[in-house]
């Protein structure tokens, strides 16, 4: 196990941003919830705060060279809890997503599947060693990454199915993919994307058909939509204050601790509240970059820049589909949205991203 000189080698600006992000979270939580069925969530997320502090210290005290060392197995693994996932997993929802473990907790695999694909694709890439990849060395990226992805989209997930794709796609930028190669998959993407239509559930359907046009069904397919726009209007420049946003209290705004909890926070603190938080997540995310530019190798380079990418589109998507420009697919919005799973796997995703700078003072 590698050590490091000092306390003074932490990237205590990635610490502190990301507890700050979970501060909003926590405080909107609790009145996102009051006086609901879910009024305890508050507290629950602020001890998966310190689960996460505590497993993002530990995964930064291994070397991130021996975690790629063990994908073949981690990558086993994955698969494996994919597949028993829909035989075994929690019915909530309409999908299967959850193992259900001790205690009453609840384990969801696709979740944690995130980073085995960081490494997977850092592993990958820096054994390349070369500055032009071959189309049969993305291909069979692309099927490595391709196998989780379907596992999941069957149980079905599509949000989370998602968030695998930008990490392969910042790999492949970053490692070198030719341009006709980068020309022809998007072409092929332009094609499939009707065809993979028909093939989407009915809920899935139904939520692309309320993203083109969500006043057709207010009350039904287009009611979250709606209901999100209306609570981010709301707020306007100030917001209402924390407990004091109409369509969060009242309940209109649906699932607004989890989904929508951005919404709820656009109520009640305003424009400049959200200014606030998308700040912070932009200092996180160039703080993330930062250690990519000043990883110690390839390897460490394409961990930090995974991660920024699963995190960037996490953000983009979830604040898009919030004022109605993204479709509504179900992602949490990061450190932020109530979860366990969702929080420590974010938590253990920043650890390898300090994992990578600790490597830096090794001697």
């Amino acid at each position: 196990m590698a050590g490091y000189r000092s306390f003074r080698d932490f990237d205590w600006a990635l610490i502190i941003l990301a507890v700050a992000i979970c501060g909003l979270g926590i405080l909107q939580i609790y009145s996102a919830t009051l006086d609901t069925a879910f009024r305890t969530a508050w507290w629950r997320q602020i001890v998966w705060m310190a689960v996460g502090l505590v497993v993002m210290w530990f995964s930064s005290r291994i070397d991130y060279h021996t975690l790629m060392g063990q994908v073949p197995i981690l990558y086993g693994l994955t698969i494996l809890l994919l597949v028993l996932t829909p035989l075994f997993g929690r019915f909530v929802w309409g999908s299967k997503r959850w193992i259900p473990v001790a205690f009453g907790f609840h384990f969801q695999p696709s979740e944690f599947a995130k980073l085995v694909i960081i490494l997977l694709v850092a592993r990958y890439l820096s054994e390349m060693n070369k500055d032009r990849l071959d189309l049969r060395d993305v291909l069979r990226l692309a099927g490595l990454v391709g196998l989780p992805c379907a596992l999941v989209l069957a149980q079905p997930d599509l949000g989370t199915s998602l968030t695998y794709i930008p990490v392969v796609v910042t790999g492949l930028f970053l490692g070198g993919i030719r341009w006709q190669h980068a020309a022809a998959i998007i072409a092929l993407a332009v094609v499939l994307a009707p065809v993979s239509y028909f093939l989407m559930k009915p809920y899935q359907k139904a939520r692309i058909e309320s993203f083109f046009d969500p006043q057709k069904d207010p009350t039904g397919r287009g009611y979250q939509v709606i209901q999100s726009k209306i609570a981010v209007g709301a707020g306007g420049m100030w917001g209402a204050g924390v407990t004091q946003g109409s369509q969060t209290q009242l309940r209109f705004l649906p699932i607004a601790h989890t989904d929508f909890l951005i919404s709820a926070f656009a109520e009640e603190h305003g424009f400049v509240g959200v200014l606030v938080l998308l700040g912070l997540y932009f200092l996180l995310l160039m703080q993330i970059v930062q250690n990519a530019q000043t990883a110690p190798d390839r390897a460490g380079m394409f961990v930090c820049m995974g991660v920024c990418s699963i995190l960037l589109f996490h953000v983009l998507v979830n604040a898009g589909m919030a004022v109605g420009r993204m479709p509504v697919a179900g992602i949490p919005l990061p450190l932020m949205s109530y979860g366990g799973s969702s929080m420590i796997s974010f938590f253990m995703m920043l650890g390898l991203v300090h994992n990578v700078r600790l490597r830096r003072f090794v001697s």
